[in-house]
């Protein structure tokens, strides 16, 4: 069975709501990933919108990043480029939307949902958002979500959670290192917290949100580049024989 996931789009009272589902842990496969990019496009470009929501469905997982089945069916630099250009595409959408876009992570975050988190412009999560950068286990490196990931958290923390690709690292840990903004202590006492300051921010000037959002994002502006060039390395290296078999052993586990 294809297991297909699927990414919505609603929109209530100047706040867009965004949510990526995947019945394999909201593993994110390329057609997902353009579509997210698609939506956070699109809901930049609605005048009536004020602020974006971005979250995932279920109350576990947040998002387990890369597809394992379409990293396993990569078979050219070229296909392996496109699929990890698809990170590079959600982030830049984050990146260029004029709307302040706010993480909701109620579980865990591995790999590219490492990425995602960090992406957002305001970040809560609960106790059990637990991250890891799992990449280099199987013989490739965060290297789309590295920018992104460096930028929030600093380069001392980002290479800790590379290098150490192993270890869940405790929400209350990615609190302090700057990921989250806040936590809270289950998912009811989360959602209430996003819809407080997605309402928050919608009584505030579109403007002047537009305009501190450049600032914040000041010196990225090569991103597009960059992640594409990043995009390529881990193209190329997914077709190793070290990652074919750690990907295929993977599988085997699940």
């Amino acid at each position: 069975m294809v297991l297909e996931g699927k990414v919505e789009l609603e929109t209530a009272g100047g706040i867009a709501t965004i949510r990526f589902s995947h019945p394999a842990q909201n593993s994110l496969p390329g057609r997902l990933l353009r579509e997210l990019a698609a939506a956070i496009r699109e809901a930049g470009a609605q005048e009536a919108i004020r602020v974006v929501v971005l979250c995932s469905g279920g109350d576990r997982t947040f998002c387990a990043g890369a597809s394992f089945d379409e990293l396993a069916a990569i078979e050219t630099e070229e296909s392996g480029l496109a699929f990890f250009s698809g990170f590079a595409l959600v982030i830049n959408a984050i990146r260029t939307c004029p709307k302040f876009v706010i993480g909701r992570v109620q579980g865990k975050a591995v790999g590219g949902g490492v990425g995602l988190a960090a992406a957002t412009d305001y970040c809560l999560a609960t106790p059990q958002a637990a991250v890891k950068l799992s990449e280099l286990n199987v013989g490739i490196g965060p290297f789309v979500v590295g920018p992104a990931v460096e930028r929030k958290m600093g380069l001392s923390a980002f290479s800790q959670l590379a290098i150490d690709a192993s270890t869940f690292y405790p929400a209350e840990w990615a609190r302090q290192k700057g990921l989250y903004n806040e936590l809270f202590e289950d998912i009811a006492a989360l959602d209430a917290g996003v819809a407080v300051l997605a309402e928050r921010l919608c009584a505030y000037s579109p403007e002047a949100m537009r305009e501190l959002k450049r600032v914040f994002w000041q010196g990225t502006e090569h991103w597009d580049t960059l992640l594409s060039e990043r995009a390529a390395i881990s193209g190329r290296l997914v077709l190793s024989t070290f990652t074919k078999e750690a990907i295929a052993q993977f599988k085997e586990k699940r």
